[in-house]
């Protein structure tokens, strides 16, 4: 049961470090769109620094959903485990084991939903608004 409970609190941890460096680096992306013309930076140098952070944007939001993918299927061996002790123990079905159509209910799902749809709206708007502005 700890086990489990230190998967869950992780996930959440891992949202926490997502968010922190994507605003982080998206802060930088913006400052650096609004400041080149003042700091004296080519457009097409300005553009390729955008690039850059959204692509570190990209690194960290796969290493965070790979942490979240993976503590999931940790959960998954440890709640299996946990229904073969009870099995052995209390009696053959005494706690069901978990099911993948149950993929909807579990908030890892809708985590990774998350990070999936801010990078593709964040690669959106920079590719339609900032890096085209950039001239």
């Amino acid at each position: 049961m700890q086990q489990i409970n230190a998967v869950n609190e992780n996930a959440h941890r891992f949202l926490a470090i997502y968010q922190t460096l994507v605003t982080t680096l998206m802060g930088a992306a913006l400052a650096l769109f609004v400041g080149y013309h003042k700091w004296q930076i080519q457009p097409a140098t300005a553009r390729g620094g955008v690039i850059g952070l959204m692509a570190l944007v990209t690194v960290v939001a796969a290493f965070t959903a790979t942490l979240i993918v993976v503590g999931a299927l940790a959960w998954l061996d440890y709640r299996n485990e946990e229904c073969d002790i009870t099995d052995e123990l209390v009696g053959t079905g005494f706690r069901e084991r978990p099911r993948p159509s149950n993929l909807f209910r579990w908030y890892e799902t809708y985590v990774l939903l998350f990070i999936l749809v801010s990078v593709v709206t964040m690669w959106c708007l920079a590719g339609f608004f900032l890096l085209p502005a950039m001239r």
